[in-house]
């Protein structure tokens, strides 16, 4: 453990000088991929350094414990000891190579599932609860396609995908619908999928490869609704993704939206037959976007919530409908830090 320490003190000083360095500050690339590097590192450099003292604390107690008993030093032998082992595995966990999308934007679309009209209304909740999460957590939400029982919107800001991707999947809702005369208890479902934004660099879209179809809008969204050919809708004729955008007046806007959800389905796409490719008979990791997935239960009658990945349970349901999902995403992010590090280990 003391080899990996060194390594962890040693590159952090390195990072620790570049971000000093007037060159790479000069250079906004430069600074930039530094700068991430650094907070990447920052969590392990600190453990590190707890790690150092209760290592050097316990070599103290040992040297003064050769010459004598002492109760005291025996307990901080003891205690520095035990710290020691705790921080070798917080390291490792510290140390799990990151999900390369992490610090990407995201696109989130969100559909009604099962339950009829009740699940439309099932799927704006989960809209609103998601764009709330985001307000709290400080980054930015960006309605898309908004209809009834849809919604695509992005959310931008720096580590977006990796609190956001945890939400990919099937959420189910256990209530009683306004509608319901009788007081009887309904199941609805809506499905999220959370897709990394993909840049122009991650994925090439070759525009031969696209039918691009143009098409008066419908429904609400101003003077230009129905008046002019604005709606766009775009076919990736290779894969047979088709998306759709029809919220702005410009049909240049409408295009460019469109664009950036199909990379990013592009993206997906491509991920996931990656995944498919290395995976073990436990191919389904948490936060892929696996529509089939039962990933959490909503039940308004006894307030809480239940995560099926993990098995946590809250019984906070107001709050977590008002974007209070941060012991869900903690969890979920340790989870997946410790499948990364058995899966390390079985690989070796």
């Amino acid at each position: 453990m003391l080899d990996m320490v060194e390594q962890i003190e040693t590159r952090f000083k390195e990072l620790e000088a570049e971000l000093a360095d007037p060159e790479v500050i000069g250079d906004r690339k430069k600074f930039e991929t530094a700068s991430r590097a650094y907070r990447d590192l920052e969590g392990a450099a600190r453990l590190a350094a707890e790690y150092r003292r209760a290592s050097d604390d316990a070599a103290g107690a040992r040297e003064l414990l050769a010459e004598g008993e002492d109760p005291e030093l025996r307990e901080l032998l003891r205690n520095s000891t035990e710290r020691m082992e705790q921080l070798e595995e917080e390291i490792r966990l510290a140390m799990v190579e990151r999900d390369p999308n992490n610090d990407k934007n995201v696109i989130i679309e969100i559909r009604a599932g099962a339950g009829g009209d009740e699940a439309g209304l099932w799927a704006g909740d989960l809209y609103r609860m998601l764009t709330r999460y985001a307000e709290r957590r400080g980054f930015k939400s960006e309605p898309m396609e908004i209809s009834e029982g849809t919604y695509t919107f992005a959310i931008r800001g720096d580590g977006a995908y990796s609190v956001f991707k945890f939400e990919g999947g099937t959420h189910r809702v256990q209530r009683v619908p306004e509608t319901e005369s009788q007081g009887r208890v309904h199941t609805s479902t809506a499905t999220v999928a959370v897709l990394p934004e993909a840049d122009e660099v991650d994925v090439e879209v070759d525009q031969n490869d696209l039918e691009i179809d143009v098409y008066r809008s419908s429904g609400p969204g101003g003077q230009s609704v129905n008046t002019t050919d604005s709606a766009v809708r775009i076919t990736h004729k290779p894969t047979g993704i088709v998306v759709s955008m029809q919220d702005e007046k410009s049909q240049l806007q409408n295009r460019l939206k469109a664009m950036r959800v199909l990379r990013a389905r592009l993206y997906e796409a491509a991920l996931a037959e990656q995944q498919a490719e290395v995976a073990s008979a436990r191919s389904s990791q948490v936060g892929t976007g696996d529509r089939s997935e039962k990933i959490r239960t909503y039940n308004y009658g006894e307030r809480r919530v239940k995560d099926h990945r993990i098995n946590l349970l809250l019984h906070n349901l107001d709050g977590i409908l008002m974007g209070e999902l941060d012991e869900f995403t903690d969890a979920l992010q340790d989870d997946e830090k410790r499948r990364a590090l058995a899966d390390h280990a079985v690989a070796k």
